[in-house]
């Protein structure tokens, strides 16, 4: 199991942008799938964006697509999430997550970035946005 640490979270103002960066240990990266998911109190995760180590395929929820770009550098062991044209909306914990990339991820075609199919989290990192 993958030990994950995120980090870049802060405050920003409507329009701007950060990074985030999950920094994994504890096993070979390139073998996980890697998602970021959101959260408000009271809320559940929302899947916010995936990266499958297989072809490097993609999933972004329809709320960030266009603005938030996923990434993975699998020799340094670090997951990316570029988040551009921030939004008041956007100020959430934000968590990465990893899943052995086995069957079960695959057998899910589109539909694997839900926080049910993750079993190794990170602490969360603060985004906040506002003016």
């Amino acid at each position: 199991q993958l030990q994950l640490v995120e980090s870049g979270g802060g405050l920003v103002q409507p329009g701007g942008s950060l990074r985030l960066s999950c920094a994994a240990s504890g096993g070979a990266m390139d073998l996980y799938t890697i998602g970021w998911f959101r959260r408000v109190p009271g809320k559940y995760r929302e899947g916010v964006s995936c990266i499958m180590s297989s072809f490097g395929s993609t999933y972004y929820a329809d709320s960030v697509k266009g603005r938030f770009t996923i990434s993975r550098d699998n020799a340094k062991k670090t997951v990316y999430l570029q988040m551009d044209s921030l939004k008041p909306e956007d100020t959430a914990v934000y968590y990465c997550a990893a899943q052995f990339e086995d069957r079960l991820i695959t057998d899910l075609g589109d539909d694997y970035c839900l926080d049910r199919v993750f079993t190794s989290w990170g602490q969360g990192t603060q985004v906040t946005v506002s003016s």
